[in-house]
């Protein structure tokens, strides 16, 4: 932590900016210094070479054009000598090519021995064509850089052959390495003195503001006794005495306002609703915790932003017409998975003039109670709407039977089992829902006790195998062993007894239902699958919802109330478990509960 605090400090970022200015300069400087003078020395180097190759290509076309007699010296003889005198401790070698043959008619190596072989040097051969010097700079066999140069020798216009050098030029890049050692010892020697004079001169400037910073901490800590000591007259003194009248400003002003804060703080901390206060403009410049709360903010983010886009009524609303709003305006920030609804409330804040000063939004959550709202509608449309259509059925079929129907012997039989039928369709609707409202009630107590769950599902299986009228055949995953659960043996009875007849009612003939229980580590999963149509995927999260069917039409043929699985659902949730079902179209369906489940040894209940 301190060291992350030294390098934090004013001094310390003073001086190492300023050093780092002096670094750069120097750098740049001798960047733009080493490159010239590299430049420099390397051409130097090369002009050098040039010239003493062009008096060498003087001299070598003198003796190329030179009539011999038999007794003269060879051509060979007489380059052999120029090249003598050629010799320099920075050539490696020099050679001398003949035009038209490319032979090598002299070079300075000791040895000779290329001497009348002809040359297939690609950058020789170049030269000739061309007419011009071809030169670059190669990498020889110790590493050393090598300079290669090929002129052509022209007598007038006409080229009749060329001069190939290699000279070494490492010489000139060994003492750019010297230079560079000299120079960054020196950029060195450099920093250090420029480091010293500036921690000299930044401590002059920060002292003070190294004061002042202290002093700003203890106004932070509710300390204004402090006063910021004054190191002269210059920007940073006017400074420091600016900064001691406001210190104490500040104190006096504190004083009138920590007493208005309190109260305010006060009132808004032991406040249930969320509430928000803006300025003229309606920007805000408070909100409490559970206003942040509702609308999912952070107070420092939402500070001085406007309310109309802090509450989403930018579209809608402008701040003008919430100064006017006399009704609550509902917010309703719900998606798709859940609802979420608020209401606003609005109050102006005025002074006795009539002028503005801003608005005062409260905000309450009534999401619960509009959903709570919502589901009563629904419920109460759901059971007219069950309750009308059996009623209705019985009423033609009884207005037809007063007609006189009663007399005809084979129609009155089908009139009066289809108003049998339909009222008894109406008992169980009315037992259904006196089991949801028992299973809705706070006071509402099961009966459990400890049961083998496998035996109890057996006779369960049992009793709907003898009952059954349609081709299904049944099919048992179950365990051989006992699993002892703790339930209410009459509520599970009637959860299986409802996922177990919509199965029947749902198999196709000849399908096949398949029971099964699976043990996990704290739970035992119970399942019923049967091989009928299905249920779509985007209704299989509302099965258990009370007066949901997917197929409405084929629900009533079989006298279904809408409620089983919802009961079930209810039943098993009371028990401390789960349901869920998994299906896909047209292949069948499993429904799914998981109850509490402590694996214990069997000897424990021996």
């Amino acid at each position: 932590m301190n060291k992350v605090s030294f390098f934090r400090s004013i001094h310390v970022k003073f001086v190492i900016i300023y050093v780092l200015l002096i670094l750069v300069a120097m750098q740049i400087i001798g960047v733009y210094f080493v490159r010239q003078l590299e430049e420099t020395l390397r051409t130097n180097f090369q002009n050098s070479l040039k010239e003493r190759v062009n008096l060498l290509a003087y001299n070598v076309v003198e003796e190329m054009e030179k009539k011999r007699t038999p007794e003269d010296p060879t051509l060979e003889e007489e380059i052999r000598k120029i090249l003598r005198d050629f010799e320099s401790a920075d050539i490696f070698e020099v050679r001398v090519i003949e035009g038209e043959t490319r032979k090598i008619v002299g070079t300075s190596d000791p040895n000779q021995v290329v001497v009348g072989q002809r040359d297939t040097n690609l950058r020789i051969t170049q030269s000739i064509n061309l007419g011009e010097d071809l030169s670059s700079i190669l990498i020889g066999n110790g590493g050393h850089r090598i300079w290669v140069l090929s002129t052509p020798i022209k007598s007038g216009n006409t080229v009749i052959g060329a001069i190939y050098l290699e000279a070494k030029i490492e010489n000139v890049f060994t003492q750019m390495k010297t230079i560079n050692r000299i120079f960054a010892t020196g950029t060195g020697i450099a920093l250090a003195i420029t480091a010293i004079l500036g921690i000299l001169l930044a401590q002059t400037i920060t002292r003070p503001i190294v004061d002042m910073r202290k002093q700003a901490l203890a106004m932070a800590k509710g300390n204004f006794s402090r006063k910021v000591k004054v190191y002269g007259q210059d920007e940073i003194g006017t400074l420091a005495v600016t900064f001691n009248n406001l210190t104490k400003k500040l104190q006096e002003a504190q004083a009138m306002t920590e007493g208005e804060r309190r109260k305010l703080s006060s009132v808004l901390s032991y406040m249930t609703d969320g509430v928000i206060a803006t300025d003229r403009k309606g920007r805000v410049i408070l909100i409490n915790d559970p206003a942040a709360e509702m609308l999912n903010v952070s107070r420092e983010t939402v500070l001085s932003q406007p309310i109309v886009s802090l509450l989403g009524l930018t579209d809608t609303n402008t701040f003008e017409d919430l100064l006017e709003e006399k009704e609550s305006l509902i917010l309703d920030y719900s998606t798709k998975k859940e609802p979420y609804i608020l209401r606003a409330n609005f109050s102006v804040i005025q002074k006795e003039t009539g002028f503005v000063n801003g608005l005062i939004a409260v905000l309450h959550d009534i999401t619960d109670q509009e959903k709570i709202d919502a589901e009563r509608r629904e419920f109460v449309a759901n059971v007219s709407h069950e309750l009308r259509t059996p009623l209705t059925t019985m009423r033609s079929y009884l207005e037809a039977l007063a007609d006189g129907a009663w007399k005809d012997e084979d129609i009155a039989p089908n009139f009066l089992e289809v108003t049998r039928t339909e009222t008894e369709r109406m008992i169980r609707l009315v037992n259904d829902l006196l089991q949801l409202s028992k299973l809705d009630s706070t006071d509402y107590r099961l009966n459990k006790e400890w049961v083998n769950f496998v035996d109890f599902y057996h006779r369960i299986i049992d009793r709907f195998e003898m009952a059954k009228e349609q081709n299904v055949s049944f099919n048992r995953e179950l365990p051989t062993h006992a699993i002892f659960v703790e339930i209410d043996e009459d509520k599970m009875t009637q959860v299986l007894y409802n996922i177990i007849s919509n199965a029947l009612k749902y198999s196709p003939e000849g399908g096949q239902v398949t029971f099964s229980i699976k043990e996990e580590e704290e739970k035992v999963i119970v399942s019923v699958s049967d091989q009928g149509v299905g249920i779509p995927k985007e209704n299989i999260g509302k099965i258990f919802d009370r007066f949901y069917r997917v197929d409405k039409a084929r629900t009533r043929k079989l006298g279904g109330t809408g409620l089983g699985l919802a009961i079930a659902k209810e039943m098993v949730n009371v028990h401390g478990g789960m349901i869920w079902a998994v299906s896909e179209e047209g292949k069948g369906t499993e429904i799914s509960f998981s109850l509490p489940y402590e694996q214990t040894e069997e000897d424990d209940w021996s």
